[in-house]
């Protein structure tokens, strides 16, 4: 066939399974680059068919677990000499279609496999190599398919759909890991550079904290007391800009007119989250002149942080205290207490942690209520 034809076919397959032999480690140096990229797409190719079998069959996957699976997988046949190993978009559609559930279906692949190796491989000898060749692309169907999700990318985040279509390109010009590699690095520019521009704080309305006022003394109060909601972490990337918008979104709030009546000062207590665009100038505050305000900072969202973000913290509280504004921290984890307690001296003579907003109002409310009856003690 390959004389008269012209087409290339498998030829000899060996039968049975090598002897087990330590894999060559010096040839390491030379195919290092490459084996990386083949792991990492084999096991990404792995984990999105598993993830997309969980959600059809409604079952949960655990990431660690498959990727010590994928491992052991392609550590132990490496002593036989096999191919790396990956899931299969048309085996696994095949499987689909056969209805298969459990692993039993993959139990009874592998007797076939040994039964081609054994027994039927010279029968394949004159198999044509385009026939393999239809076998891989209609392997890569459902993969190719994938240019159909081009506009749902589109109209979601066209800088997702940006990073797919030259991730692609750079694939098919140059090589899988080039591609690879281009994918990973703009992923992570993109992260970074969205997370320095992401709203780091946001004024919490009076009604999310379940703060009843009911007279016109204590609404006035109310103007005194600002509730912020921390929204991201807090690190060295975003750290200056979370300084800025808080005395930009505290400045914001002092702006705003004393209220007439209890459902107007809880309206004007909620403000309007502040923008990503980068603040432009120097902002400063003005200490309060019949009160002593306070500010609440929610750390619900703070998730970590690092030790700029602590500095941070520290130079808005003194800051503030200068400007005789209490500085109060609610939902506070353990760590980020124990490092602000270590990072400086706090120089407060009451608590400034709480277990939430309420119990922190309370406290502000417990304060003012002791001072005015100072007050009239001395007088």
């Amino acid at each position: 066939m390959e004389n008269t034809y012209g087409l290339e076919v498998v030829g000899h397959i060996p039968e049975g399974i090598p002897a087990p032999k330590a894999p060559p480690m010096n040839i390491l140096s030379e195919v290092v680059t490459e084996a990386f990229g083949v792991a990492l797409v084999g096991y990404v190719a792995s984990l999105a068919l598993a993830q997309g079998s969980a959600k059809q069959f409604r079952y949960s996957v655990d990431d660690n677990q498959e990727l010590l699976a994928h491992g052991l997988s392609n550590v132990i046949p490496s002593f036989f000499f096999c191919i790396p190993s990956a899931a299969a978009m048309g085996r696994t559609a095949l499987l689909y279609s056969t209805g298969a559930k459990t692993q039993v279906a993959c139990l009874i692949s592998c007797i076939l496999i040994l039964v081609v190796i054994y027994a039927i491989g010279p029968v394949l000898y004159w198999l044509p190599m385009c026939v393999l060749a239809s076998i891989i692309v209609v392997g890569l169907k459902g993969m190719l398919m994938q240019f159909r999700d081009l506009k749902k990318y589109w109209n979601v985040d066209k800088i997702d759909w940006s990073i797919w279509v030259s991730t692609y390109v750079f694939t098919v010009c140059f090589a899988a890991n080039v591609g690879l590699l281009y994918g990973v690095v703009c992923t992570i520019v993109i992260v970074i550079f969205r997370f320095q521009r992401a709203r780091t704080v946001s004024m919490k309305s009076i009604k999310e904290v379940e703060c009843k006022f009911k007279t016109e003394g204590d609404c006035e109060s109310l103007q005194q007391v600002k509730i912020v909601s921390v929204n991201n972490p807090l690190v060295f990337l975003n750290a200056k800009k979370f300084h800025h918008d808080l005395l930009r979104i505290i400045q914001d709030s002092a702006s705003i007119q004393p209220c007439d009546d209890i459902n107007k000062c809880e309206q004007n207590t909620l403000l309007n989250p502040l923008s990503n665009g980068n603040c432009h100038g120097e902002l400063s505050l003005q200490p309060c002149t019949n009160e002593r305000c306070a500010l609440i900072l929610d750390c619900s969202g703070l998730t970590f942080f690092d030790y700029t973000g602590v500095s941070v913290l520290l130079q808005i509280y003194m800051d503030f205290k200068n400007r005789s504004i209490n500085v109060l921290l609610a939902h506070c984890k353990a760590s980020l207490v124990k490092a602000l307690q270590y990072s400086g001296n706090l120089g407060s003579e009451n608590p400034i942690f709480f277990d939430s907003i309420s119990s922190a109002i309370g406290a502000i409310d417990l304060n003012r209520n002791f001072s005015k009856l100072s007050d009239h003690s001395e007088v």
